[in-house]
């Protein structure tokens, strides 16, 4: 066996690796998207089909007209731009803190925001409703968004701070000798080195909100102002028939916001990936 010949069978099954992860991976995601075109009959045909034999796109109509998905994704938007926009706030200034200022207790503050990191929702949840409903902010997206920010902003400090620690201080010296301020320092020199981190960043953020279940959950009781991914348990619980196609056709529509931001954003994200490789 020559080299060329071996080396087209490792690309081969190396293809053939991925196309069996790739299918591992969507199959369960076209699935839904199957199930959510099917007529009721056709939920419980043995054997199950993977396509419809006709799709039922009232499936959909049904959603946007009775249940009103539009109003919880609207939601779900609203609060998720909102944890976007604080989290980025807190987490740019204090990432440039962490990794450029030389200060007494940096070690230990930089452990105490991971340690709130490791914090889990599930904990604080029934806390955070008695301390929101003494200052009256249930039911408030306001509210919503701001425990959104105190859960990302710990992990995005420290996203951050690892791609501003691999900018030389160099070029902050040299920003300085020009007469930059360091508020000018950070806009006009280090935030468009670390692009690429940054939309990582607010892509990992979105997914966290958007997907998001328990608190919303706990804290929002009015349908008109439940996050999208609490509406889908509503769904299920409030009709008095089979609702696996409407749950899966919500599922549908919950998840297209992701897609459609990850593609948009892909190539910071490989950017991002690759980026340690380089400048490693």
């Amino acid at each position: 066996m020559n080299i060329r010949h071996k080396n087209r069978l490792i690309k081969v099954a190396l293809y053939f690796f991925y196309f069996i992860v790739a299918v591992f991976f969507l199959f369960p995601v076209l699935w839904v998207l199957s199930l959510s075109l099917k007529t009721v009959p056709e939920l419980y045909k043995v054997p199950p089909a993977i396509l419809p034999e006709t799709f039922a796109w009232e499936n959909y109509v049904y959603l946007f007209e009775q249940i009103n998905i539009m109003q919880g994704i609207w939601n779900s938007l609203k609060v998720t731009a909102g944890t976007i926009v604080g989290t980025m706030i807190i987490s740019v200034p204090a990432a440039y803190c962490f990794s450029r200022m030389k200060f007494r207790f940096s070690k230990q503050l930089q452990f105490i925001v991971l340690m709130f990191q490791m914090i889990s929702p599930l904990v604080v949840v029934i806390p955070l409703y008695r301390y929101l409903s003494s200052l009256g902010m249930l039911n408030s997206l306001i509210g919503l968004t701001l425990i959104y920010i105190a859960i990302s902003a710990p992990f995005q400090v420290w996203f951050l701070k690892s791609f501003l620690d691999t900018i030389p201080v160099e070029l902050d010296e040299a920003a300085t000798i020009d007469g930059c301020s360091r508020l000018q320092t950070v806009v006009k020199i280090l935030l468009p080195v670390i692009v690429p981190g940054l939309f990582s960043g607010v892509l990992l953020v979105f997914i966290t909100s958007w997907s998001q279940f328990i608190v919303p959950y706990i804290l929002i009781d009015s349908p008109t102002k439940m996050p999208v991914s609490a509406l889908l348990v509503n769904l299920q619980g409030k009709l008095n028939q089979i609702t696996t196609h409407y749950l899966a056709g919500a599922s549908v529509l919950t998840i297209l916001p992701t897609v459609i931001l990850f593609v948009f954003l892909q190539k910071y994200i490989v950017s991002a990936l690759t980026s340690g490789a380089v400048k490693g």
